[in-house]
């Protein structure tokens, strides 16, 4: 009971929001070590805000090595040296923690399968079966990582690849049931040499077009905290597509009708508001692409109301900036209409297979 004060408590602090301002598309119930809230404490958080959620923990857990952080207990990937290894149990505890809420309150999240290896060949196997022990409950899969800077080198085992069969198969089971895939992928290695093109960048369209009906959602448009946008300078001998130039492009791109991309993070947010020149063109690409964009905080297990809107609140000038259009899509519209019909689609699957 003192948790839930703290939190209604929180909530007053913040004031001054309007009810349903968004739809948040990308949320971590739990961190690197599995602790975090539980959902009725985010229900606290969400108040009359924020209509819907995704809701998922974190498919990785840190290790807490005594050989190299001795009693030190890292909470975060970025605080020991010791492994990442995949922790399958958070799918369980996710739908736990779902079924324990009312069906008004159950309708107001998504739950997402994470809790699989995309380097292992029966990571399909492992969300099958997911859905089979819990029907009813899951709406997609992910947020899955492939390449993270500082995090992909430290997952134990072998390391996930864009071109490996095992994430080809995951994709292809997605679209079959109709499960939504958050992915994070980084459009390039951390400290880049300027002027050339994304690393990953090849390799990702080429994924995405081999899963022409699987929906996918491009977690961040495959940004990271040292992974910035693509840019170009002006002196560069050949002809180099900025990040915008290369968004645009898989945008106008038919093959890739299937791809949205998500805005979330405040990593993200800090790029897109930078400078006024920054937010032109961003408010220019929503405005014009409103479809194709989704809000979300990325917040992990937040404390209480304002770290959570905290992310919301960055991206306030370029809210004031859209036509009405663009920012119901993008705060709210996008998620409702491809959430929905995974919903629908994987409900579908699941009566006519799991009998």
């Amino acid at each position: 009971m003192a948790m839930v004060g703290a939190f209604e408590l929180g909530r007053a602090q913040v004031g001054g929001g309007s009810a349903d301002e968004f739809n948040d598309t990308h949320f971590h119930l739990t961190n690197y070590i599995q602790q975090g809230i539980d959902p009725r404490q985010f229900l606290q958080i969400m108040g009359r805000r924020v209509t819907r959620s995704t809701l998922f923990g974190i498919p990785l857990q840190q290790q807490w090595s005594y050989a190299n952080s001795g009693d030190f207990a890292p909470t975060y990937y970025l605080q020991s040296d010791a492994p990442l290894y995949y922790y399958s149990f958070t799918d369980a505890y996710i739908a736990s923690a779902y079924r324990s809420l009312s069906p008004e309150d159950r309708a107001r999240f998504d739950p997402m399968i994470t809790g699989f290896n995309p380097a292992d060949m029966y990571g399909v196997d492992h969300i099958r079966r997911v859905l089979q022990t819990f029907p009813g409950v899951f709406t997609g899969i992910g947020e899955f990582t492939i390449h993270k800077e500082f995090v992909s080198a430290k997952i134990s085992g072998e390391t996930a690849s864009l071109t490996n069969p095992a994430l080809d198969r995951i994709l292809d089971f997605a679209g079959q049931v109709g499960l939504v895939a958050l992915i994070h992928n980084d459009i390039d290695m951390p400290l880049a040499k300027p002027d050339t093109e994304p690393v990953y960048l090849s390799q990702m369209k080429a994924l995405l077009k081999r899963h022409p009906t699987t929906s996918i959602i491009w977690a961040h448009v495959g940004l990271g905290r040292i992974v910035h946008p693509v840019r170009v300078s002006a002196e560069t001998a050949e002809r180099h597509a900025s990040h915008m130039e290369i968004v645009e492009a898989m945008l106008t791109d038919p093959a890739l009708s299937h791809v949205s991309f998500d805005i979330s993070w405040d990593e993200v947010a800090k790029y897109a508001v930078a400078s006024p020149e920054a937010m032109a063109r961003v408010v220019g690409m929503l405005n014009k692409y409103p479809d194709r964009f989704l809000f979300g905080t990325d917040t992990v297990a937040p404390a209480g109301p304002e770290p959570y809107y905290a992310v919301f609140q960055i991206w306030a000038p370029i809210w004031k900036q859209l036509t009405a259009d663009a920012s119901l899509k993008v705060r709210k519209g996008n998620y409702q209409r491809i959430f929905d019909l995974a919903r629908q689609r994987v409900r579908a699957w699941e009566r006519a297979n799991l009998k």
